[in-house]
């Protein structure tokens, strides 16, 4: 089953200094992290800040391509979490017909942004994907989704540092 979720951030991992992407429910119940690459980080942080930029960059020229071609993003969707690795994928309207494209999390998020489309999220993902306690030092692994989000509204600026552009 799918939950629909928002992009609530971004944030710095501490330990590798990888940017995440936080995903919320609407209902702010359930929290997922994505760890991304920097330059997809830019560009979803870009369409989060609304910056224009002098010249389109890669996800923005994805959006116009489609918009000249009269395509429309009717949602993305992350569906399989395998190896500590996130699938996506982008339902798109292509003359009154249904095209699936697989895709990466991060480029489907900032296309997403972008276009406007629903993010969802497959309900298996949430629960297979681990979510580690930076509260502590140690291997905790926390798995209620709460408890993740109290550690992440409770971290301070120092924790994680703030991720720039």
């Amino acid at each position: 089953m799918l939950k629909e979720m928002k992009v609530a951030g971004i944030t710095v991992d501490p330990f590798t200094n990888t940017p995440i992407v936080i995903l919320k429910d609407l209902e702010e119940k359930d929290v997922l992290p994505i760890w991304i690459g920097l330059l997809e980080a830019s560009s979803i942080a870009t369409a989060i800040e609304n910056i224009q930029t002098p010249r389109p960059m890669t996800h923005d020229l994805l959006k116009n391509l489609l918009d000249n071609l009269g395509v429309k993003v009717i949602k993305i969707e992350i569906n399989d979490l395998k190896d500590n690795t996130y699938y996506a994928l982008i339902h798109l309207d292509v003359d009154n017909k249904r095209l699936v494209i697989d895709s990466r999390p991060s480029d489907a998020i900032a296309i997403a942004l972008r276009t406007g489309a629903s993010i969802f999220v497959e309900e298996n993902v949430i629960k297979k994907s681990a979510k580690v306690d930076l509260s502590q030092k140690g291997d905790k692994v926390v798995t209620d989704t709460g408890e993740w989000e109290d550690i992440l509204e409770n971290l301070s600026p120092d924790d994680f540092g703030k991720y720039k552009m």
